[in-house]
């Protein structure tokens, strides 16, 4: 889980994330620091986060949202929610798709109140809500959008697959840079209205 003050984070998002962690002090009577020390305590390889969950959550008894931010206390990890520089370049490896990244990455500059946010399958944009979010795939990358699919027939309806904010209600396949033209601007304008 991302830090707190992370400005990657939506005021939304920072608020949810301090709920969890008073939540956690209050709904179990252990501070954060407690738990981070008992989470150190887990037989599971770092290097093994699913299993680490799984043992954490069956051994003390704590849901995910809460043991998985305890768990990313306790082992900090380079690529992590905090490291949007490592989780981009990662995802963004391949020099065309990195080129539309940088093309949609331009075409949202200079919104207001932009909060950029990048995980580890895609990169997302918001202001209050999630509005925009993109992700490589085979030949391109994936847009998803805050409008309805019905806007335009380039759009295609998102799937509940997709793994990003339930928001975005449409997708579009982009191939190269060029494709990010003035309707695709526009799409992502009418999008951060909705956010």
């Amino acid at each position: 889980m991302p830090k707190v003050d992370s400005e990657t984070l939506t005021e939304q998002q920072k608020k949810w994330f301090a709920s969890v962690r008073a939540g956690l002090e209050r709904d179990t009577g252990k501070s954060l620091t407690a738990w981070v020390e008992i989470a150190k305590t887990c037989p599971v390889p770092a290097d093994k986060p699913r299993a680490q969950l799984a043992w954490f959550k069956q051994t003390h008894g704590l849901l995910q949202n809460r043991a998985s931010y305890v768990l990313s206390e306790a082992f900090p990890k380079q690529g992590g929610w905090d490291d949007a520089e490592t989780l981009r370049d990662t995802l963004w490896g391949d020099p065309a798709q990195r080129a539309i990244y940088e093309a949609v990455a331009a075409a949202v500059a200079d919104f207001p109140e932009l909060v950029t946010g990048q995980r580890k399958g895609y990169s997302a944009w918001s202001r209050a809500y999630q509005f925009a979010a993109l992700r490589p795939v085979k030949g391109g990358a994936r847009l998803g959008l805050a409008i309805a699919p019905d806007v335009d027939p380039r759009l295609a309806p998102a799937k509940p697959s997709e793994g990003w904010s339930e928001r975005l209600k449409s997708t579009l396949v982009v191939t190269e840079t060029g494709e990010i033209d003035a309707g695709v601007k526009a799409f992502l304008q009418a999008s951060f209205e909705l956010s």
